[in-house]
């Protein structure tokens, strides 16, 4: 089988939630994605093709691991019921980088507010969640073949998941909001700045374009982002330059409005 069959029949196998299987295209993209994950390029995937849970996240990392397809250095991680596979030493080197140079933005979207800010008040808080993530990252980082998904304690019902996940998947800014209040945000009708970064992953003698990464920010504060989006953007293109898998790498950047927005 060639490599692209052996990620596809993966899939097909460990995915299904209830009667329904990853399409063909759900499928490359998903294997393009690990494949990134694992060399690096980003530090984790939020698994959410579909209703699989994290067990058969783990099932599908493990048979990917048999076949030599993906390191052992990749596990899934548990995270209240979120499934993320987490390249554990990427992931842990690179929240680290963020705890020390605060390369990462955090903006407040609390329902509250007139229009985000930054949450410059909250770095001691967020600092102080951001040194219990890679705590529990550096738990993780001896490679070794799991035969069951990680589950994060009870430490990470504090935790506002918006902001880790943004720190586990290697985003330059990320949001926050005060979940003790309210779930709800300020972002409605306010103009987003959607940043896209695609590749094209080469397996065999065929390819699959696909987004690598995909985040937003209010575009009111494009300006005083831009130094923390062009050290992202050198970091990514630099990794990439030391890879053969992926090519093609390409920036888009595009401005949405919306009247509700999920976080």
């Amino acid at each position: 089988m060639s490599t692209q069959e052996l990620f596809l029949a993966a899939a097909r196998r460990c995915l299904s939630a209830g009667r329904k299987s990853l399409s063909v295209p759900q499928s490359l993209d998903l294997a393009a994605q690990v494949s990134a994950v694992d060399l690096g390029l980003k530090p984790s995937l939020l698994y959410d093709s579909n209703g699989a849970g994290a067990d058969q996240v783990q099932l599908y990392l493990s048979s990917l691991q048999s076949s030599q397809l993906v390191s052992k250095s990749l596990l899934t991680l548990d995270l209240n019921g979120n499934s993320l596979i987490v390249n554990t030493l990427a992931v842990g080197s690179n929240v680290e980088q963020l705890l020390r140079d605060n390369n990462v933005a955090v903006i407040d979207v609390c329902h509250t507010l007139e229009k985000p800010t930054f949450a410059d008040s909250l770095r001691g808080e967020i600092r102080s969640v951001t040194r219990d993530v890679l705590l529990l990252l550096r738990e993780l980082e001896q490679p070794k073949e799991a035969e069951k998904p990680h589950c994060v304690g009870e430490k990470s019902a504090e935790w506002n998941l918006c902001t880790v996940f943004g720190l586990l998947l290697g985003f330059p800014v990320t949001y926050w909001f005060d979940q003790t209040e309210s779930f709800e945000n300020c972002l409605s009708m306010t103009p987003l700045i959607v940043t896209t970064a695609s590749a094209t992953w080469q397996a065999d003698s065929a390819s699959h374009t696909f987004c690598l990464y995909s985040f937003s920010f209010p575009a009111a504060l494009l300006e005083a982002l831009q130094s923390n989006l062009e050290r992202w953007r050198l970091r990514l293109q630099e990794r990439f330059k030391q890879q053969t898998v992926l090519k093609d790498l390409t920036f888009c950047q595009s401005t949405v409005t919306l009247p509700s927005v999920c976080l």
